[in-house]
């Protein structure tokens, strides 16, 4: 379906037009027509699908109608770089109108605050923002929720994770009853079914399956204990001196900080990136992975969604993701742009039958493969097992090499979120002028 035929005004088709956009994706395909009646939604569409376009453009639509100069829409996302993107892109699909947007985020200098507060007393009609940073605002009476006519949860079950849940029940609220509320998330977790029917008015459910992985991606696993882990990824690393940009995944933060020390004291170019850093040394970290100056990127899932990256060889699941669909979405950092890619999944006793949900996911049994003998020994494959059985015979301990025990085990809870950048504008004269770009 193209977006013409979706009943957009003149004013977003020539935006569209423009930017070269002509026919909607899946998500946006059936769920714009929905919005456009008013209607609640309840979405879940992985990320890369067009989700912001989805929920933004309707809205854009009827602010421009309506023209005018209250705050009428609220988006909420789980962290700086998501509100970034999510506001870039309103700039641009808002550009022909007199719509204007900030976004509200941490971690950024005392003067992100002072311009983002002197924006909100001039007025937008969009504010993007972060839970805490939001509250925050309306905490000092820089912000009131009186005038907001739609909600929009954007990866929802990501804010959940990160413990937000509090924080987005507190500001809700504040909000009119009588308003639409959009609710996008990459999963639907129970948890998520269950804030639905709070907050949605007889909401239209619409999920788009989650894609199955790019078939140019190698899918291959290693049966390998904790212990062994660390001596089994530098070899792996060292194996590959042609891979020049590899992400290493790990749901904890000690394990992140863990496995960066032992890469760089085997002399492998890593950096980490973590909620630990402040937002600027994020970006630094990033700027630094994206010019290829850092090879070797240990990563929370603050990245996992979102993030574009080009030419990414090798993404190693350091654990396995306890979440199928997660595991879905680190993989594919790889083999984007028509490329090929490896990705490798670490799976001890206890992650095994997480790692059976996730083939029954893809459809596709992953090839496990046994440990360097040099290395240790590997434990027998079982799903079945309920939890840490035995280590697959001694050996192992004695045997280690490169680096020895480091670090917990990997898996179980997440951290983090998005991953994304883009830019801000606050409403200026002559139609919306742009100003404190905040460039990627």
């Amino acid at each position: 379906m193209t977006f013409a035929e979706l009943g957009f005004g003149e004013v977003i088709l020539e935006a569209l037009g423009y930017m070269g956009f002509e026919n909607a994706t899946p998500i946006q395909e059936q769920s714009i027509p929905y919005i456009m009646e008013g209607r609640d939604i309840l979405a879940s569409a992985q990320t890369g699908t067009g989700k912001t376009a989805a929920f933004i453009l309707p809205i854009i639509d009827k602010l421009s109608r309506e023209n005018k100069d209250t705050t009428q829409v609220l988006v909420i996302c789980p962290t700086r770089e998501l509100a970034l993107q999510i506001d870039n892109q309103i700039q641009a699909f808002s550009y022909m109108t007199n719509v204007s947007s900030i976004a509200l985020y941490g971690g950024g200098s005392g003067q992100d605050w002072v311009s983002q507060q002197k924006a909100l007393k001039s007025g937008v009609n969009i504010v993007v923002a972060t839970p805490g940073k939001l509250i925050s605002f309306i905490n000092n009476k820089y912000f009131s929720c009186k005038t907001v006519d739609y909600l929009i949860l954007d990866e929802a079950d990501r804010m959940l994770d990160i413990g937000f849940h509090d924080d987005i029940m507190s500001v809700i609220k504040l909000l009119p009853p009588k308003r639409q509320t959009l609710l996008f998330s990459a999963t639907l977790p129970q948890k998520i079914v269950k804030l639905s029917k709070t907050i949605l008015n007889d909401p239209k459910e619409i999920k788009i399956a989650i894609s199955k992985p790019n078939a140019k991606i190698l899918q291959a696993a290693y049966l390998v204990q904790d212990e062994h882990k660390i001596p089994l990824l530098v070899k792996l690393i060292k194996d590959k001196p042609a891979y020049n940009s590899i992400i290493i995944f790990s749901s904890t933060k000690k394990n992140v900080a863990a496995v960066t020390k032992a890469l760089k004291s085997a002399k492998l170019a890593a950096e980490a990136i973590s909620s630990d850093l402040d937002q600027s040394e994020r970006e630094k970290v990033m700027l630094r992975f994206r010019s290829k100056d850092t090879r070797i990127l240990v990563a929370t899932d603050v990245i996992s969604r979102g993030i574009d990256v080009k030419d990414i060889n090798l993404v190693v699941n350091y654990g396995t993701p306890s979440d199928a669909e997660d595991y879905v979405h680190r993989i594919g950092r790889t083999a984007r742009a028509d490329t090929s890619g490896v990705a490798i999944t670490f799976i001890n006793t206890d992650d095994m039958r997480n790692f059976a949900q996730i083939e029954k996911l893809i459809e596709k049994e992953v090839i496990k493969m046994k440990l360097p003998p040099e290395i240790g020994v590997s434990p027998e494959w079982n799903p079945n097992s309920s939890g840490r059985g035995g280590r697959g015979g001694g050996g192992g301990r004695s045997g280690r090499s490169g680096g020895g025990r480091s670090g917990g085990r990997s898996g179980g809870g997440r951290s983090g979120g998005g991953g994304r950048s883009g830019g801000g504008r606050n409403k200026g004269s002559g139609g919306g002028g742009r100003s404190g770009g905040n460039k990627r």
